[in-house]
């Protein structure tokens, strides 16, 4: 191994301090690791080594970042008011950008925790299991963890049952039910702890996911966050008063674990009681958390309107900047790479190529297929929408006849929302603006150039240029190999944090830093998009929206002649995959999770052995793809 690679932490991944590819200094940022913000490389330079010195014997040990405090994220707000996906899209942006971040469900835990009998009366434990799906020949279906039947009016295997154990009924979060309310407090208080210690075993940014929706909660959770040291508090609240939203949210909640196994109706019903007990007890964030000076952040109507009080960190900020951009508009983003260019077909990296003949063929025909998904997603978003309004229709004209007084106006409420519900979603229709970006690079400019400007708008943004190459760009990997021997070896080794030599040489840490903005402003708009860009751009953009670590970014294969559809839904964003097939000039949808192939660094070769080569899929279009 050359001496400068000697130098580097490779064979000390504890090491919190060492040189980075560059020559300067990084913090807590282990090699192969995505553990921390890559953007806490600091002072770069000849003197930073002397820095670090000085810095240690004046008794301060590391140089420090305001991005070295901690936080955690503590949710506010009702069920069925947008919380987890919430909580699911920042998880996912923060361990973008590199933050190691998790999610501490107060919910999951909460189910493992007492049993049926603690909370609950021997006739409501009845009543709960006789809400089981029935068989088709009229008797109560098992349950699939004790096979005891729910009709037999013996509930002795049920009792032991871990399954029906974790089915909390509407009963438990009665907030006159004192034993119950000991437990969810316990289990929340609990769950709190386990955040704690895994942020001293060196995570950065815990979200605790949970309502929390009293003020003597969060005054418990502000308590025992006293004790901590560099750790800061923000609480993150979810307010919703659209009730198309709601009622949509209660629908998603029915499949739920407390709801498994469970007759669709009698579970809404159940959801609906355990709302209703909520609104009790629940107090929003306002004088009380602000007399104690503490940061929040309100996100009302998924954005519409968003108020943040006493925001200072820099986490905090990036937190509350992200939430103000988010939106729940039906929409795809299309990522896909550049048609064959000049360069691809001689294996040359960078460059400003023009499109070959086989690119310019793409080109064409990513134009007329974009026309058909752009017609095909109107017409899946309008059935979408009608089916929703009809099942809430159908939930609403369902109420049982025994209901109670307050129970019955509650339907006719529910009945009136889903009439509206029906008239606005029929109503909605996909916004007409379709908008391309490209980069600044010819060869995706060209390959836009087939699309009707007066549907579509064509961006051209700098930002989506492939990673540039420095003194490596328009080389083969071979001439790479032969001629900077110590450089490819380096990028063999972390080709994450690798920067390519030269001035103005990048590395994919450099490159999710340029696609920030991006990312923000493709949640923040309202309309399909197609991205037409480069190889190290789609890894990125991908890796984001599939929730991929950023360690295994930069060894996704993604050839030429793929287009990638991310559709944001409530549980996560859902991928389809289209190929290009030269021979019929069109493309064909194929699995989606054997598209995303990840190909993990060989055993770094001898000096003597050939350098490895991309494959023909890398760089053209091959007869398998």
């Amino acid at each position: 191994m050359s001496e400068r690679l000697r130098r580097l932490p490779y064979e000390h991944l504890s090491t919190t301090e060492g040189s980075s590819p560059m020559g300067g200094v990084f913090f807590d940022t282990p090699r192969f690791a995505n553990s921390v913000p890559f953007f806490r490389f600091q002072r770069f330079g000849k003197h930073s080594h002397a820095a670090v010195a000085a810095g240690a014997a004046a008794g301060h040990g590391e140089v420090r970042t305001d991005s070295d405090h901690k936080l955690v994220v503590v949710m506010v707000g009702l069920p069925a008011r947008g919380k987890s996906y919430i909580v699911k899209k920042l998880k996912r942006y923060l361990s973008w950008l590199g933050f190691q971040t998790k999610i501490f469900n107060v919910g999951d835990r909460r189910r493992l925790a007492g049993s049926a009998d603690e909370y609950e009366t021997a006739a409501e434990a009845r009543g709960r299991l006789q809400r089981r799906v029935r068989a088709d020949d009229g008797r109560e279906a098992p349950c699939s963890g004790c096979s005891s039947p729910g009709g037999s009016g013996d509930n002795d295997a049920a009792a032991q049952c871990a399954q029906c154990d974790t089915r909390h009924s509407s009963a438990f979060f009665d907030p006159d039910n004192k034993k119950a309310k000991q437990i969810r407090e316990q289990v929340a208080l609990e769950v709190f702890e386990d955040l704690l210690r895994w942020l001293q075993a060196g995570g950065q940014i815990a979200i605790h996911d949970a309502t929390n929706s009293t003020i003597e909660r969060r005054q418990a959770l502000i308590s025992r966050l006293k004790s901590e040291t560099d750790v800061n508090l923000m609480f993150v609240e979810s307010i919703c008063n659209d009730r198309d939203i709601i009622n949509r949210n209660i629908k998603l909640k029915t499949h739920s674990p407390d709801y498994v196994g469970i007759d669709p109706d009698a579970a809404e019903a159940d959801f609906r009681a355990r709302l209703r007990n909520y609104e009790r007890a629940y107090r929003t964030i306002g004088a009380a958390e602000e007399r104690l000076d503490v940061q929040y952040c309100k996100i009302i109507d998924v954005g519409k309107k968003v108020i943040a009080y006493n925001i200072q960190g820099f986490l905090e900020s990036q937190v509350v900047f992200y939430l103000m951009n988010m939106n729940l508009e039906p929409r795809v983003i299309y990522i896909t790479r550049h048609g064959e260019s000049e360069d691809n077909a001689a294996g040359r990296i960078g460059g400003d190529a023009s499109l070959s003949a086989g690119g310019e063929q793409y080109a064409r025909a990513l134009a007329r297929f974009i026309d058909r998904r752009r017609l095909d997603f109107a017409v899946e978003v309008e059935e979408y929408n009608r089916q929703v309004a009809q099942s809430l229709c159908s939930t609403a004209s369902s109420t049982p006849g025994t209901c109670s007084e307050a129970e019955s106006a509650g339907a006719h409420s529910t009945a009136a929302d889903a009439l509206r519900l029906e008239q606005s979603l029929l109503s909605r229709r996909v916004q007409p603006g379709f908008e391309v970006w490209t980069s600044m690079l010819k060869r995706t400019m060209e390959t836009a150039e087939y699309f009707d400007p007066h549907i579509y708008r064509v961006k051209n943004i700098k930002s989506l240029n492939e990673i540039y190459a420095g003194k490596c760009e328009g080389m083969t990997y071979q001439e790479i190999a032969r001629d900077f021997p110590e450089e490819f070896e380096a990028r063999q080794l972390d080709k994450f944090y690798y920067r390519y030599p030269g001035i103005g040489g990048e590395s994919y840490a450099d490159v999710v830093l340029r696609l920030q903005q991006v990312i923000v402003e493709l949640e923040r708009i309202r309309h399909s998009v197609l991205l037409v860009t480069h190889r190290a751009m789609a890894r990125t953009l991908l890796a984001y929206f599939m929730d991929i670590p950023t360690t295994h970014m930069p060894d996704m294969e993604l050839p030429l002649g793929y287009v990638y559809a991310c559709e944001p839904r409530p549980f996560g964003n859902h991928l389809r995959v289209w190929r290009y097939v030269p021979h019929l000039d069109d493309f064909e949808e194929i699995d989606a999770a054997a598209a995303l192939r990840i190909r993990y660094p060989q055993t770094l070769p001898s000096s003597t052995s050939a350098p490895p080569l991309p494959s023909p899929a890398e760089t053209a279009y091959s007869a398998r793809n």
